[in-house]
């Protein structure tokens, strides 16, 4: 297997003898999504040198890794159309309904800890309002509040929705969400961190996409001291889509990390990624890793990777990793892009010169940045309210006291 060395000496010794042993007992994984495990044992607790943790503030997510027992839970509140439920179920449930087992530790101890599951569930054949989403609200009471969250959501055969999970409030948050779409279903689901300043929030999505089903998956984060999420495709039969957007903004201080993975396990299956943040104030970082594992079996799929981030003020930090591993030529097609940089001096220039201020230029540079990405999530309710979340955002610094054009 191709392994892309994106940073020689720092925890991938230990990567590639991961690989190595799964391969040489016939299984094919990557090197930076550990195989799956229910077995607290197989996810011991980080040191900051692993490949998947370097980037992390260990010492920042306040606790959560030590892997404490609470009976803390966030207050759930949620907007339910006839036909769909959401319910309390067991671990061994969940299981039994197909959820893919934890990839890394604070996805394993949220399945240790959270003393059962909640099932959002949209029956087979069930075509609900596009225009009317689902929402499920979980708020966070305390920041100093730990915990753990388990969920499942399942969509049956030919089935179509639309699906919010927002999370606002203070908590220290570690959850596995476990996403089931049936053969030919379509999923449109958004996941919002909308979190106080200091709120910590570990996330995992995991998404199985069934026959010939379609999913678009967009991870929104603006809030939170700390949120790391990470989304895992993969695929239960040929002709599965996924699309996976992203939006993000980083203040001072805040710390926001997206972490994905396709795993192209069926042939003709196709995937398409684009993730696009800004960052502005002291000490304000960025993170993400893009990844994509194409099989032996997986012939005639399609992928493409990007992600594009504008630095908007001095001291800020915007890391940007994409990565394909390829075991087969028979390929359709794949390719990534990642970008970082500051204002275009070119657009600048075009609506300075037609008697638009400085600082307005730069405003409609940054609204045009994100615009077309909010207009892909496909709910008119949200779009507004994500452009309205920009707007706000920008306006936490003075446009006109933003860092001169030119490449970071």
């Amino acid at each position: 297997m191709t392994v892309t060395d994106t940073d020689p000496g720092t925890g991938l010794d230990t990567a590639r003898d991961s690989v190595a042993s799964a391969l040489e007992q016939g299984r094919v994984e990557s090197h930076l999504n550990p195989p799956p495990s229910y077995d607290l044992a197989d996810h011991p607790v980080p040191t900051g040198r692993e490949e998947v943790w370097r980037f992390t503030p260990l010492k920042r997510l306040r606790g959560i890794l030590d892997g404490e027992a609470s009976d803390k839970q966030l207050r759930r509140e949620a907007t339910l159309p006839e036909g769909v439920t959401l319910t309390e179920i067991t671990a061994e449930q969940a299981r039994e309904i197909g959820e893919l087992a934890p990839n890394d530790r604070p996805s394993a101890l949220a399945v240790a800890n959270a003393g059962g599951a909640v099932l959002l569930d949209v029956p087979a054949d069930l075509e609900l309002d596009s225009t009317e989403p689902v929402v499920v609200t979980l708020t966070g009471e305390d920041a100093e509040d730990l915990v753990w969250g388990h969920v499942v959501v399942r969509l049956g055969r030919f089935s179509k929705a639309t699906i919010v999970l927002r999370h606002t409030g203070s908590a220290r948050y570690a959850a596995t969400t476990t996403v089931v779409v049936g053969d030919g279903a379509e999923l449109n689901m958004v996941s919002l961190q909308d979190w106080a300043d200091d709120a910590v929030h570990l996330g995992r999505d995991a998404i199985r996409v069934g026959r010939d089903a379609s999913v678009k998956h967009t991870s929104v984060s603006f809030g939170g001291d700390v949120v790391r999420m990470h989304a895992n495709v993969q695929y239960d039969g040929p002709g599965g889509e996924a699309e996976l957007l992203g939006l993000y903004f980083a203040d001072a201080g805040q710390h926001l990390e997206h972490r994905l993975f396709a795993d192209h396990n069926q042939p003709r299956t196709k995937s398409n990624v684009v993730y696009k943040g800004a960052l502005q104030g002291q000490g304000a970082r960025t993170v993400w890793i893009g990844n994509v594992l194409i099989r032996k079996v997986a012939e005639g799929i399609e992928t493409y990777e990007e992600n594009r981030n504008l630095v908007l003020t001095d001291g800020c930090q915007a890391d940007s990793v994409p990565n394909l591993e390829i075991e087969t030529g028979e390929i359709e097609g794949a390719g990534h892009a990642s970008a970082t940089a500051r204002f275009d001096d070119e657009q600048l220039f075009y609506l300075r010169a037609r008697g638009i201020s400085d600082a307005e230029a730069r405003r409609l540079v940054l609204h045009g940045f994100f615009q077309d990405l909010i207009r892909k999530v496909g709910i008119p309710s949200l779009e507004e309210q994500l452009t309205a979340t920009v707007e706000a955002e920008l306006a936490k610094n003075v446009l006109d006291e933003l860092a001169p054009a030119g490449a970071s």
